[in-house]
């Protein structure tokens, strides 16, 4: 995903609808965001969507059916690399530092933050292990 596809926010709030429906005809996701009365609107942001190349079409049916050309995890991992490249000089620790200071954060929360570390430090410690492996194998 480029930096020239990435969504709006008003683009984000289709792919929602999509992420959430699977596919779906543009009327589908006009009523699913409380937008029926704005169907042009929706249509013309998934047109631009489409070119963008952040939905595809089936135009098999009478009725176009739009579906999410990236999945959730790897639109917001996009948006999270760019972020922290343009907002934190691409240091992803002081992301987290950042997020961790500015809200509040459950115990819930810190225990899947917990999980996520532990699971770094052991791919870590794994990883020259593999490397090791990997380059043995071709000799």
């Amino acid at each position: 995903m480029t930096q020239s596809r990435k969504p709006t926010e008003a683009e984000l709030a289709i792919l929602r609808v999509l992420w959430a429906r699977g596919p779906s005809t543009v009327r589908d996701v006009a009523a699913a965001m409380g937008r029926q009365d704005a169907y042009t609107t929706v249509l013309k942001l998934m047109q631009i969507m489409a070119a963008k190349g952040l939905v595809a079409r089936d135009d098999a049916e009478r009725a176009h059916v739009y579906h999410a050309t990236y999945t959730e995890e790897q639109t917001q991992r996009h948006l999270v690399r760019d972020l922290v490249d343009r907002a934190f000089g691409g240091s992803a620790s002081a992301l987290v530092m950042q997020a961790l200071a500015s809200s509040p954060t459950s115990d819930e929360e810190m225990r899947a933050i917990r999980r996520v570390l532990d699971r770094a430090r052991r791919d870590a410690r794994r990883a020259p292990a593999v490397k090791a492996e990997q380059t043995e194998k071709k000799r």
